[in-house]
């Protein structure tokens, strides 16, 4: 099956499936293995000290690839400036842009008038249409299923994509609970041009930085085995849960605020898990499709396996179209 829909025409790759923005993972080993396997690999600028390592950073990733490739801004609520590295991605002439966890405005009006192609993260369908009227090129919508952060009402993908698809008229790009062909039809049909995996390729080969324990916990976790936190400050995420995140939601039970979680939440808390695999002090990002996740493959292997997956659903929707003529 040739794969051709708006997004990949966008942003000029052989298959429909992004890789997410993943903090303190998507470095340029992964990026460049999901770019060459045909989907768009990202790097994530805001976990990088300052503009000149992540310039380092892309420069690298151009020697591993030639193919299309992303930077992720992470503008969360606790975020730090991110101007200069925004300037030194444009610098680099990095084709693809894409923002999550905060209000994309200063982005999308800095990036006016150049060629880059701009993604938004998108958890409500208000802030979809939003996007695209600030001048996003598509949205990725994310429901509540995802891992790291989420929209704060708690609205699934299913529900939530096809909505979004019928309120704006740029491509929707599919995120949360897709971790297979099958998640990657289902978005089809519901309206979406391609899917956002991030948790899925956690567990690949290539995501060279995750810690050994922290895949070894994805392998073993079932769709049960994540918890949402930060809620009570209004930044729900979910991650794998464990003795560190229920320690979280205690204090968020006793009403400790931002400045009594501060340290449990911080990136020092999420590196110490998923680079040292210390879960007693740390936590790492997970969604429910952790419980889809069955093995660590290559990012070329994982990408041909949800190709060919995609192609089984449709030539058995072609039998049941047979049968009811």
């Amino acid at each position: 099956m040739k794969w051709k829909t708006r997004v990949t025409e966008l942003l000029q790759i052989q298959y429909p499936i992004i890789q997410g923005g993943l903090a303190y993972l998507a470095y340029a080993d992964l990026a460049a293995a999901v770019s060459n396997a045909g989907g768009l690999g990202q790097i994530t600028a805001m976990s990088l000290d300052n503009p000149e390592v992540l310039k380092k950073e892309i420069r690298r990733l151009k020697t591993l690839t030639d193919k299309p490739f992303g930077v992720n801004f992470a503008i969360g609520q606790h975020g730090r400036p991110y101007e200069d590295m925004l300037q030194a991605a444009v610098d680099e002439k990095v084709p693809v842009i894409s923002m999550t966890g905060g209000n994309p405005a200063q982005i999308l009006d800095y990036l006016k008038g150049t060629d880059v192609k701009k993604l938004v993260l998108t958890a409500a369908v208000r802030q979809a249409v939003k996007a695209e009227e600030l001048g996003a090129d598509a949205v990725m919508v994310v429901g509540q299923e995802g891992g790291g952060h989420l929209g704060r009402n708690d609205t699934g993908t299913f529900v939530l994509v096809p909505q979004t698809a019928d309120a704006v008229s740029i491509p929707v790009i599919a995120s949360g609970g897709i971790a297979d062909g099958r998640g990657l039809m289902a978005a089809l049909s519901l309206g979406a041009e391609g899917i956002e995996m991030g948790t899925r390729f956690i567990a690949v080969k290539e995501c060279v930085h995750a810690h050994a324990a922290y895949k070894e916990a994805l392998l073993k976790s079932t769709e049960n085995d994540t918890a949402v936190i930060k809620r009570s400050i209004g930044a729900p995420a979910r991650a794998l849960s464990g003795s560190f995140t229920d320690k979280i939601l205690q204090l968020e039970k006793e009403s400790a605020g931002y400045d009594g979680l501060k340290d449990y939440i911080s990136g020092e808390a999420n590196k110490k898990y998923i680079y040292e695999g210390k879960a007693e002090e740390g936590f790492g990002w997970g969604g429910q499709a952790a419980g889809m996740i069955k093995d660590i493959p290559s990012a070329k292997e994982l990408i041909e396996r949800i190709a060919a997956e995609a192609d089984a659903v449709r030539e058995r929707w072609g039998t049941w179209k047979e049968v009811t003529k």
